[in-house]
């Protein structure tokens, strides 16, 4: 069981585990071994995320996302799979805790009458600037 907030826990049938060599240091040894993890998660058939949430999560442009809505994060920071696989579920909750909170929606605002005229006025003394660069060609 993996708990994401008070309302929120995925049970173990709904996560699917794959351990793989994984790359890097470590001597012949990890050759042999399969220490990473790869944990994939079916956001959009999962029972146990409230609609909204899953709306969220399947929303965000993540790398990490298939097209058919399985979550896969690959844990390899450390050399042995106990952590590995501890790694990847804390991922898996920060992710699905990052949508938790709705995002506050733009309120569309002018800019004020004195921020236009200061905009203005700077345009204006860059102009002025320029212009005292260049050379009257016309009088030589």
């Amino acid at each position: 069981m993996l708990t994401i907030s008070r309302s929120i826990t995925l049970p173990e049938s709904e996560l699917v585990e794959r351990f793989l060599r994984a790359d890097g240091p470590g001597g012949q040894h990890v050759n042999r071994t399969e220490s990473a993890v790869e944990l994939r998660f079916d956001v959009q058939s999962s029972p146990s995320l409230p609609d909204e949430i899953r709306q969220r999560l399947l929303a965000r442009s993540d790398r990490r996302m298939t097209g058919e809505g399985i979550l896969v994060i690959q844990a390899r920071r450390f050399r042995d799979q106990g952590r590995n696989r501890d790694d990847a579920r804390e991922r898996l909750a920060e992710v699905i805790r990052g949508v938790l909170v709705a995002p506050k929606k733009r309120v569309a605002t002018k800019p004020s009458r004195a921020a236009k005229e200061r905009r203005l006025a700077g345009k204006q003394m860059r102009g002025k600037i320029k212009q005292t660069r260049s050379r009257d060609w016309s009088k030589e």
